[in-house]
């Protein structure tokens, strides 16, 4: 019977001890590393979804490639970035035109 009391008395009492002895953890930093940097801008390695779902980089796209953003063929190419579409588009896309998106990408005001 002593054991059983015995026993008990030490399950009671082990919880308590394990939470003093636990080192504390900070949580406070996990949201933050987690949380994606929502107003980061895409740049000319992004994909065109990127480019084309952000206020900024849609009127420079639009600018260079007219009807891109309503293009009927974007769920086909949207996930690619233009060095990628550039051999597919039938000479639509070149690297100079890339370059010019990229200069005034690299243009706009600092975030």
């Amino acid at each position: 019977m002593k054991s059983l009391v015995l026993a008990t008395a030490v399950l009671a009492i082990a919880p308590a001890a394990i939470a003093q002895t636990a080192p504390a953890q900070d949580h406070s930093n996990h949201a933050a590393q987690a949380a994606p940097a929502a107003t980061a801008r895409p740049t000319i390695t992004s994909p065109i979804k990127d480019l084309l779902n952000h206020p900024q980089t849609v009127e420079i796209m639009e600018k260079h490639l007219p009807g891109v953003s309503g293009h009927p063929m974007r769920p086909q190419f949207e996930d690619m970035t233009l060095v990628e579409v550039m051999p597919l588009s039938g000479g639509v896309i070149t690297q100079a035109l890339i370059d010019a998106i990229d200069a005034d990408l690299k243009a706009l005001p600092a975030q």
